[in-house]
């Protein structure tokens, strides 16, 4: 015990390490009710050139659609989106000009055009959920998350008090285990984040874990038995005490804007 808080001593000074730089992104989860598949994939290929006009004009960093399983219509959500900042102001729709954005992306579109667009967008699907986040560790920065990866999302609560601790778990033990799994390539990166805006009590979750793989190849395929240290089994035993895995929902990438 005592080799592992002195771990978590050394990371209340080290975290910040971890991620590189600042990274702020919302998850936005759709639900598509039956028969509108269609209409909702061509309504994100129309929002698709305005996200590459906001990437242009330095607004966002990136932007991604995740077909999500389970799909099904009363399995809650089929779709996510997820909107990449450098800046948490601009996250939240500060120094946005949206009339500039969209004469950008549609300089010949008309404004009955537009407002079809719109009237379509929100048609097509039930934007039910807004998760704000800011990365706070990470492994793997280096993979360029081709179309097709495989994002296995976790939903996790810590409990009250309790997550310094569990952040400090999960980016100094657990980040470990995770780069020595993408070195013997049975995974391709893995990020912590943290609910910017709901926190513990008031949040369903109150952080979020995204282990990504090429595909489903590889996470059902290559998985070496990797050994944990003495540290590790007691930080794994650990970390089920102060917290909870409230769900996990796999996507996969099916657009992406940088």
């Amino acid at each position: 015990m005592k080799k592992l808080l002195l771990i978590f001593m050394a990371a209340l000074f080290s975290l910040g390490a971890y991620s590189q730089e600042p990274l702020y992104l919302t998850f936005e989860f759709m639900k598509v009710e039956e028969g509108m598949g269609a209409d909702y994939w061509e309504t994100e290929s129309f929002w698709e050139k305005i996200h590459e006009q906001r990437v242009k004009d330095g607004d966002i960093i990136g932007w991604d659609l995740w077909a999500l399983s389970p799909s099904g219509t009363n399995q809650g959500h089929q779709y996510m989106t997820v909107t990449l900042y450098s800046d948490p102001v601009k996250m939240m729709g500060g120094g946005t000009d949206f009339d500039k954005t969209m004469e950008g992306a549609y300089p010949k579109m008309s404004q009955f055009e537009i407002d079809k667009q719109m009237d379509q967008t929100v048609k097509s699907r039930d934007l039910a959920v807004i998760v704000y986040l800011q990365q706070i560790a990470g492994a793997g920065d280096d993979f360029e998350m081709p179309l097709g990866t495989l994002a296995q999302i976790n939903f996790m609560k810590a409990k009250t008090g309790e997550a310094g601790t569990y952040e400090e778990m999960e980016a100094t033990v657990f980040r470990g285990i995770h780069e020595r799994r993408i070195k013997a390539g049975a995974m391709a990166s893995w990020g912590l984040l943290r609910n910017m805006m709901g926190y513990t009590t008031e949040a369903y979750a109150s952080h979020i874990t995204v282990d990504m793989f090429k595909d489903w190849d590889q996470y059902f395929n290559a998985s070496p038995n990797i050994e944990w240290t003495p540290e590790q089994q007691e930080a794994g035993d650990k970390i089920a005490e102060i917290r909870d895995i409230k769900s996990t929902v796999f996507g996969t990438l099916v657009k992406k804007v940088r």
